[in-house]
């Protein structure tokens, strides 16, 4: 079977920055899918279209097809006390705010004196993705795959 749109698809990969440094892999459980839901970044969905259980590829995913360019305008400076209830805050901190897009996930990246820096970035935004993927796996979606647009059981998101 290839992979097509609202196929189950189940992956080993390791992932990369263009250094070679590793960020992220299966570690030996393949990650499952839902094809074309969205689900992993575009770029990858793309590449791995039409594919089949047992191929392998290596795929360079630039930034606009994974997270997206590095956006300054999402880098600010808060008074520490715009972040009150937040206790021994640290470089490194994932925060969430409340935007005028919704709640955005934030990272601490600088504390000087009394000001805080917060980058709402997503931590891969700006840099190329270095996939090395093996397919183990595609198969039909259940009808309740469907409704609820992801994966359930092993390597999905409800196991239950």
């Amino acid at each position: 079977m290839q992979i097509t749109q609202n196929a189950v698809v189940s992956i080993h990969y390791t992932l990369t920055d263009d250094s070679g440094t590793k960020l992220d892999s299966s570690d030996g459980t393949p990650l499952a899918y839902l094809h074309g839901n969205g689900n992993l970044i575009p770029g990858l969905e793309r590449e791995l279209e039409g594919k089949a259980a047992g191929d392998k590829l290596s795929v360079k995913i630039a930034p606009a097809d994974a997270y997206g360019e590095y956006d300054k305008s999402l880098v600010q400076r808060v008074p520490r006390r715009a972040l009150k209830g937040i206790g021994n805050l640290q470089v490194g901190m994932q925060l969430h705010t409340q935007s005028p897009h919704g709640v955005r996930a934030v990272t601490v990246t600088q504390i000087a004196g009394d000001m805080v820096t917060i980058d709402g970035n997503h931590p891969l935004a700006g840099k190329s993705l270095n996939f090395e993927v093996e397919i183990a796996e595609v198969r039909a979606a259940t009808e309740e795959e469907l409704a609820h647009g992801h994966v359930h059981g092993p390597g999905g998101h409800h196991d239950h």
